[in-house]
């Protein structure tokens, strides 16, 4: 068992602090470390949004069961206003997290709405979902934040489509002692647990706001597949080197990870993880099935309209 620093742990009722030891415990043959460090690159996506994506559309054996990570922070309106028009999803779940501005959002359900600064839209696209997502920029014109790709085992690829949008007030937050942060938007921190729960590959999501020189380890289940992405301040994971902005960092096999914050400024990052499904991939565009043929029958549903269902109740 993974043992954590001393720094204390506020639970996510705000009720006490809880003390996991009175120092740091390593376990090497147990703790994840770098298996490859990289940084984001720039990427055209959707109707002309510039934005850098941190892995998607390579070899989804490193990422498994996350098929790709974009981060579209940016303060220039015209990069990122023509946004996202109507386009379909098959196989898959998105999941877009909010750090600033707002997207304007409406799906094939009938779903419509906005998602702003730390609000999340979890939506499983199943047998088919047809949407748009449209950016607007804050005040000043800043847009920020990143959607996560998660794969659907082959049994739930044609399940039907669901949709969770999480208000910033609903999902927790946990602290520590020095000031470190945590948001818990699925699996655990501590005895914070995040709202999105019941998903097939067990997924974790934190956002971590750590403080300077905060060192601890952060548990992971073993077996999960886990990645970090720096968007603030610099750090370390392990035993690697230090990294910044737009590092993404994907970790080996363990009980948890060793989290240290560098000296200046809070270092900021996701900490995603979930159990892998060694399923093959055959992806195209917005789509991601098992086989060729379930692809082609995909596109070939698009051409013919009846890729929603055709006589199926949504």
């Amino acid at each position: 068992m993974i043992a954590f620093g001393g720094k204390g742990l506020q639970d996510g009722d705000g009720r006490g602090v809880l003390t996991f030891g009175a120092g740091l415990r390593t376990f090497p043959d147990m703790e994840r470390e770098p298996l490859t460090i990289r940084k984001s690159r720039p990427t055209l996506e959707g109707a002309g949004v510039r934005l850098k994506r941190a892995f998607g559309f390579g070899d989804t054996a490193e990422s498994d069961p996350f098929l790709l990570l974009d981060d579209f922070r940016g303060e220039r309106r015209e990069d990122y206003v023509k946004g996202f028009p109507w386009h379909p999803h098959r196989g898959i779940e998105t999941i877009t997290y909010m750090l600033e501005g707002k997207v304007e959002h409406e799906d094939s359900l009938g779903n419509k709405g906005i998602i702003g600064p730390g609000d999340v839209q979890w939506m499983t696209a199943g047998r088919g979902i047809i949407h748009q997502e449209m950016p607007a920029g804050d005040g000043r014109g800043r847009m920020g934040g990143f959607q996560l790709w998660a794969n659907l085992p082959a049994k739930d690829k044609m399940m039907r489509p669901r949709y969770r949008d999480l208000k910033s007030s609903e999902i927790p937050e946990a602290g520590l002692e020095d000031g470190s942060r945590v948001r818990v938007i699925a699996g655990s921190f501590g005895k914070t647990r995040g709202p999105v729960e019941g998903i097939a590959t067990d997924p974790d999501y934190l956002d971590f706001n750590l403080a300077p020189g905060a060192d601890f380890v952060q548990p992971i289940a073993p077996g999960k597949k886990a990645f970090a992405y720096v968007f603030g301040g610099r750090g370390r994971f392990g035993s690697g080197p230090e990294v910044g902005d737009g590092s993404l960092v994907f970790l080996s096999d363990g009980e948890g990870v060793r989290l240290r914050a560098g000296a200046e400024g809070s270092f900021r990052f996701l900490l995603c993880s979930g159990m892998g499904l060694g399923e093959p991939v055959a992806w195209q565009g917005p789509i991601v099935m098992n086989t060729d043929d379930e692809l082609e029958r995909a596109f070939a549903e698009l051409r013919a309209g009846t890729f929603l269902g055709e006589g199926l109740p949504m």
